[in-house]
């Protein structure tokens, strides 16, 4: 474990009765890229915008790149770079014009040049923002937020609204920023971005942090039982070991779960060999993030909503 970029203990915000958070907890290292996951109204966003220093914190302790944003914000934003959800540049000026802007804000900037060739916006330099299209805006955007050089990003919903290949542009290159040392803050609700980017994943809801993981473990994920689906083979019986653990998915879909695949999965194609019927659309695969992540709101929800009762 590296140096932490950011530490949290006890983190609350309260506005009027509503608890935003509630006892945040969190560690984010350096060079990692970290995605923060939730619903509307979890908390992510005052969490991160107390990070950020925008926001006053009620209580906790807050650590970002070794400051405190609450005493010392200048010591926090010379060190940061923030991609927010909306736009804000400029759609008069060009790309090398609002990068120069800036870039003439900050001490030692990273040079212009490189930095617009670093987002794949080489050929628009002269292009006027206003007429980029949405993924090269969103690209200015991390271009602007990088020009400072900083230590830390923090990228709210980074491809909101993207097409499929802008979005899979866009996970280039923040990839990219790892390889620079940066680290990133990532808020998303495409479970497939975390998936794809993040080193690790937090789940916030109820103004808490209801997991905590990679990717791949969160929610015990490695270790849920695996599913088997396939096409019904028309005209075979299923044998009965297999058809007793056998549900109907959708009309014509097999279902079967288990712990360990394998030993399942011998039986039904060693059957399916034998009687000489496909399995179409056979497929072995373990709940997704996304089914995870529902499923960790869900039983968040009502615990807290049994605990009210």
């Amino acid at each position: 474990m590296g140096d932490a970029a950011i530490e949290v203990k006890g983190l609350a915000k309260a506005y009027g009765p509503v608890r935003a958070v509630a006892g945040v907890d969190l560690r984010i290292d350096e060079g990692e890229i970290f995605a923060l996951l939730g619903p509307n109204g979890a908390g992510k966003t005052t969490t991160v915008e107390i990070l950020e220093g925008f926001t006053m914190r009620d209580a906790g302790e807050v650590r970002v790149l070794g400051h405190d944003p609450a005493t010392n914000l200048p010591g926090v934003k010379a060190r940061i770079g923030i991609v927010a959800q909306e736009t804000a540049a400029d759609p008069f000026l060009t790309v090398e014009e609002m990068a120069r802007m800036i870039a003439g804000t900050y001490p030692k900037p990273r040079p212009v040049d490189e930095v617009i060739e670093l987002v794949g916006l080489g050929e628009k330099r002269r292009t006027r923002a206003g007429r980029l299209s949405g993924g090269q805006q969103r690209r200015l955007d991390v271009a602007l937020a990088l020009v400072g050089d900083p230590d830390l990003l923090f990228l709210d919903e980074p491809t909101t609204g993207f097409d499929p290949d802008a979005r899979l542009e866009a996970w280039a290159m923040v990839r990219n920023l790892r390889t620079l040392g940066k680290t990133v803050l990532l808020t998303t609700h495409y479970m497939d971005e975390a998936q794809q980017l993040a080193d690790r994943v937090a789940v916030i809801a109820g103004g808490r942090i209801i997991a905590e993981g990679t990717p791949d473990t969160l929610g015990n994920r490695a270790a849920a039982a695996s599913r088997i689906r396939f096409r019904r083979p028309e005209g075979a019986a299923l044998p009965d070991e297999i058809a007793a653990r056998a549900v109907d998915a959708a009309p014509g879909i097999v279902l079967l779960q288990a712990d360990d695949p394998v030993p399942l999965l011998n039986r039904l194609t060693g059957w399916a060999m034998e009687q000489g019927v496909a399995l179409d659309g056979l497929e072995v695969v373990r709940p997704s993030l996304e089914e995870t992540y529902l499923e960790l709101i869900a039983r968040d929800g009502a615990a807290r909503a049994g605990g009210a009762s």
